[in-house]
């Protein structure tokens, strides 16, 4: 099956599976859907990521976090820069997500950092999602 968008793909698969009640998703494996789920991780979003070697591209293992028996900790997963509008912005102009509660999570020249990481930084780049 051959994807346009591998990153929203990736997004509306954690979405749903978040939305099912799902306790993991498996997601093709590729090198940036593997930091932006460390970034997940990281930020306390899901509980633990792995990575499968098996078939031509490998395979990611995404253990979803719950806050008590039912709820989900990613509130809403949604993508901003998309293959058909890509959204740059310079580091003055990188959003704060839910007034400082979620995280944007970017593809700068430093590699894929979240918000404050590139604020920090002193660089911009593209946003490839917000998570709150």
């Amino acid at each position: 099956m051959s994807f346009t968008d591998p990153i929203g793909d990736m997004l509306t698969r954690i979405r749903n599976a978040a939305r099912a009640r799902h306790a993991a998703v498996e997601i093709p494996g590729s090198t940036l859907k593997r930091r932006v789920a460390e970034i997940l991780r990281d930020e306390g979003y899901v509980d633990d990521v792995q990575w499968n070697d098996v078939g031509p591209q490998g395979s990611l293992s995404i253990t979803l976090r719950y806050e008590g028996p039912r709820r989900p900790a990613i509130a809403g997963i949604k993508r901003v820069s998309k293959p058909s509008l890509r959204r740059y912005v310079s580091k003055d102009e990188i959003p704060h997500v839910m007034g400082g509660l979620g995280v944007a999570i970017l593809s700068t020249s430093r590699g894929v950092l979240t918000d404050q990481q590139a604020r920090k930084a002193g660089v911009g780049g593209e946003i490839i999602c917000t998570v709150w």
